[in-house]
């Protein structure tokens, strides 16, 4: 089986990432917050052996960041909103050849290689894979092929995950779940973990 996960990375620019984070501790320490999770996410990304690993950026493409080249898969997300840029992020993936795709953000500090394998296997046995996050979103989604899982009328919104939810059922779809973790969105987020030492807060 032919397995891909899609990261779909904001470009790290001051005023532009982690902007609700922002409004506690200023736009300077939420990217050095924002760099520091791309960091941990290509840190996790790295070791994953058997599947293929494609960035999607939001603004540009970056050639000479972080995310090698001969390891990373690179591509614009295309579409106005993120729920048809994941949709077509997924089509792309599912046009080429790959059997198995999961996608993820760089907002989850609790990432791990299991959380991914773990996403890969559930993947198996089910038509969708989904990763709820306790703000009411979702840190992960995996299809084995395309389904309409992404129209939804808003996004950042606490409903994201239960709306999400209601389209997989329409479609009488199967579903996993990986576990519930946190996102980091909101100085809350970041209080007892590793990353509130990191940045300096």
């Amino acid at each position: 089986m032919k397995k891909l996960l899609i990261i779909f990375v904001k470009n790290p620019e001051i005023g532009k990432v982690k902007t609700r984070l922002a409004k506690s501790i200023g736009d300077k320490r939420a990217l050095n917050v924002y760099l520091n999770l791309l960091i941990h996410t290509q840190g996790v990304t790295d070791k994953l052996e058997e599947v293929d690993r494609a960035v999607y950026y939001s603004d540009f493409i970056d050639e000479e960041d972080q995310w090698d080249a001969d390891d990373y898969q690179k591509f614009l997300q295309q579409g106005n909103g993120l729920g048809e840029r994941m949709a077509n992020a997924f089509r792309r993936a599912f046009q080429s050849g790959y059997d198995s795709v999961c996608l993820i953000g760089t907002d989850l500090y609790d990432l791990s290689v299991d959380l991914v394998n773990s996403a890969f296997k559930k993947l198996e046995s089910s038509d969708v894979v989904i990763g709820p996050a306790k703000d009411g979103g979702y840190y992960l989604i995996g299809m084995k092929q395309p389904h309409d899982v992404f129209d939804l009328s808003h996004w950042s919104t606490p409903n994201v995950f239960s709306e999400t939810m209601k389209l997989i059922d329409k479609n009488e779809l199967s579903c996993s779940q990986t576990k519930l973790l946190n996102d980091i969105d909101i100085l809350e987020d970041l209080k007892g973990t590793d990353l509130e030492r990191l940045t300096g807060l």
